[in-house]
């Protein structure tokens, strides 16, 4: 296994990425390949305890920005920290990983360009594991594509089911359609069009529509949405909750009487924090894809890059890609039940 990790996308690129690399190093001893600023990534390595033999270092010598037109990006700046690790990856076969906090569409259209599609995949989603209650719900399309067709969707759940299965170790995870009703002839056309081909899809355990309210209670394992409305209802969840941690700690310090209970609820609120964080999950990954590509939030710190380098070892480790492959591409199309 080959994991290649982009040091220089990202917010906070390179510590914190060189940093969470280290730290997965320690406690996975995973085999790296940090790509970027070499001059950068030794000084920073230098002072770190970490076995020497598991880290190499890929020069690059630009950074696609989040301003940067993606496709553009990918086909200008070839010596780019992304477009290098993918290079790589491409080069090391099949049994390779590539972790960025970087721009996502650059990473999508990257991995498109360079390591390409698995056959018969019509759209590559970005599956989010969002942390629920003692649960993982798994939201996809997340934003990589926001214009859909229902087939897509149909494919969306059958991708995500293949993965839920293998990483969760859930034998029949629990798919919903995003809509704004639970009802069945509520909804878009595309979500009318798509709920009837989920409805016929006996490769999944489609249990219906589900709404926004619902996403968080872990009625579902698996909810798809088209690219455009999952994004939105992902960073609308990331900005609630800072929004409600924020307003909660204001309340606590604003009175004598407020800062004395929050010390004798600290522990249980920072647990609470702690379940709810996507920092546990790390990265998301981008299905269909020939290859491990696995996005980490761009304003990840070493803790989260930690845990999309863990996402990543677990991808390779199940098999994910030659899974997906075989299911696509076999002459049932059945998923192992």
């Amino acid at each position: 296994m080959r994991i290649f990790v982009d040091a220089m996308g990202g917010d906070n690129a390179p510590k914190e990425i060189i940093q969470g690399s280290v730290d997965a190093v320690n406690e996975y001893h995973a085999q790296l390949t940090l790509v970027g600023d070499e001059s950068q990534i030794k000084q920073m390595l230098s002072p770190m305890d970490y076995p020497k033999q598991l880290i190499d270092i890929l020069p690059s010598y630009s950074v696609i920005d989040f301003n940067d037109e993606p496709v553009k990006a990918i086909r200008e700046k070839t010596d780019s920290s992304i477009v290098v690790a993918l290079d790589a990856a491409k080069q090391a076969g099949p049994d390779s990983v590539v972790v960025s906090a970087g721009s996502t569409g650059a990473l999508l259209a990257g991995g498109l360009f360079k390591l390409g599609r698995i056959k018969g995949i019509k759209r590559p989603a970005l599956g989010t594991p969002i942390p629920t209650k003692n649960h993982i719900t798994l939201l996809l399309d997340s934003g990589a594509n926001a214009d859909c067709k229902a087939e897509y969707l149909q494919q969306f759940a059958i991708l995500g089911t293949i993965y839920y299965q293998n990483i969760y170790q859930q034998k029949h995870p629990k798919v919903a359609l995003l809509n704004i009703g639970t009802e069945t002839e509520k909804g878009s056309i595309l979500t009318k069009e798509a709920f009837q081909l989920l409805s016929q899809t006996n490769t999944i355990n489609f249990i219906g529509n589900i709404e926004s309210r619902d996403i968080m209670n872990g009625k579902a394992d698996i909810i798809v949405t088209d690219g455009f409305t999952g994004n939105i209802v992902l960073k609308q969840l990331e900005g609630l909750s800072n929004y409600l941690l924020d307003g909660l700690k204001q309340a606590i310090l604003s009175s004598v009487r407020g800062k004395i209970g929050g010390a004798l609820i600290q522990k249980d609120l920072k647990s609470f924090k702690h379940e709810f964080s996507s920092d546990e999950v790390g990265g998301a990954p981008f299905l269909g894809i020939r290859g491990g590509l696995i996005k980490a939030h761009g304003s990840s710190k070493a803790y989260a890059i930690k845990n999309a380098i863990k996402q990543a070892i677990a991808y390779m480790d199940r098999d994910i890609v030659e899974k997906i492959d075989n299911t696509i591409n076999s002459k049932t199309g059945s998923i192992e039940f």
